[in-house]
Formats: structure tokens, sequence, C-alpha cells
């Protein structure tokens, strides 16, 4: 895929940065040394663990360069390196790694988030959201549009994978464990029109679709999936649109 866009994803920032405050609720623990936060993007999770935990060295990681600069400039206390949750494993000293919305994009991420967890030290603790929404309208017409264009074979294998149940994230961390907590949060969150729902996915999820396609053909997918969405999320009392968001949550303490 092409590089992120900061300024894309910063239009949603409150309805995004608010899963990150509620998972970060959960993390208890006291006068970490290291704080990572896995998958940083615009440094907006950088911030809260800053102001959470200002005795800590927090770092961002993060695969993306623009991403990066932009989380430095609002970040300077932090320290930010480029790194792939793919292959990543926390060094010694971490007693908090933090991933706010990156893992789903890991195709083995049941393997990667094990590796984590193995890597850190008693006590220390892994955070993670992640959203759980391939069942909704938002992504469902994605995939619908995917395969009934013209576009179809290029898109193939486009979509991201559904999240497993979660007894599968239960025995995969369990054993490397002293406490799990794991929890679902549905989100509503009020926009302005079905448009906005398209803007919002354009940043994320949308991504693995429009990337590949050429000026044409994205105008046109986006067409499609446009007129869907305005059927699949009709306007509620004063014209906006619900827009709802499935998250899950882990909190492992080792």
């Amino acid at each position: 895929m092409k590089d992120w866009s900061p300024s894309l994803y910063r239009r949603f920032e409150d309805e995004r940065t608010r899963p990150a405050r509620d998972l970060l609720a959960q993390v208890d623990v006291e006068a970490p040394r290291l704080v990572v936060d896995m998958g940083c993007g615009p440094g907006n999770s950088t911030e809260l663990l800053v102001e959470r935990f200002p005795e800590a060295q927090v770092v961002g990681l993060d695969t993306s360069p623009n991403m990066l600069a932009e989380a430095r400039e609002r970040v300077p206390s932090a320290r930010f390196e480029v790194a792939d949750a793919n292959v990543w494993v926390p060094e010694v000293g971490t007693d908090v790694v933090f991933a706010n919305a990156i893992y789903q994009w890991v195709p083995d991420h049941l393997g990667a988030l094990s590796r984590v967890m193995e890597a850190l030290e008693p006590g220390a603790a892994l955070a993670v959201q992640m959203p759980d929404n391939m069942g909704e309208p938002s992504h469902v017409l994605m995939r619908e549009v995917a395969a009934e264009g013209p576009w179809a074979e290029k898109l193939r294998g486009a979509a991201r994978a559904v999240l497993p149940p979660v007894r599968v994230y239960y025995e995969a961390l369990a054993s490397h464990t002293s406490r799990i907590d794991i929890w679902h949060t549905i989100y509503n969150h009020v926009l302005a029109n079905a448009d906005a729902v398209v803007e919002w996915v354009k940043s994320t999820g949308l991504r693995p679709f429009i990337d590949p396609l050429d000026e044409a053909e994205r105008a046109e997918f986006l067409a499609r999936y446009r007129a869907k969405i305005a059927e699949a999320y009709p306007p509620v009392e004063g014209g906006k649109v619900l827009l709802r968001f499935p998250r899950l949550f882990i909190v492992a303490r080792r």
C-alpha cells in the first residue's frame, strides 16, 4: 500500500483516540521504565502514554515515515523509530507494550502477540485493541464492490482476515500470563452523513482496495461504494448517521 496519510487519519481523531483511552484505563502497571506504542500513527496514542506515565521513557514505533514525522512534531518528548509489528519483539526492560489498532493488519498476529508476550518480563503488560468490524456494512460493502467490478482480479485478497473468536486469543496468550482480560466494546459514532463514513474508512480499511487502482478505477470504485454506504447508513434524527464499530480489547500481564 501507499504510505499512510496523517491528515486524512486525523479527520476523526477524537473518535479514533477514544478506544486508546479506554484501553489505557485498564493498564495498571505502576512506574514503568519503558513504554512502547506499537503502531503509534500520528502520535495521538503516544501523547496519552506520555501523559499517563510522565517518568517513563516512551517510544513510538511505526512503519510509516509520514506518520512518524507527524508524531515527532506532536510529541517531542518521546522517541520514535521504524519497526514492523510482524517481527518486532520488545527489548529487555519494556514494562508496557501498547498496541492500538495495529495488529489486525498483521497476518499472523496471534504468533506476533505470543512472541511479544514471551519477551516481556514478569509484571509487564501487553495492551491491545483491534477493530472487529469485518461483519459491519462498512466492510462488507467494500468486499462486494471489489468482487462485482472490473477490478475483481486485481483486488482478490485485498480484505484483511476476520478476527478469530475470543477463546483463540485466550488460548494463545494464557500460558504466558498471570492475568488476562478480554472484552468487546461497540462504539456508535455519530457522523455528519454517509459520505463521512466513506472518509473514515478511506484512511484505514478501504486503503487495500483503492490503493492498487488507477485514478479512473478508484473514482468508479468510490462512487459505487458511496452509493451502497448511503443505503446502509440512513440518516437518523437531525440528518446524521451512526457508524457502529465493534472493537476487541486485550490486556495481559506477564
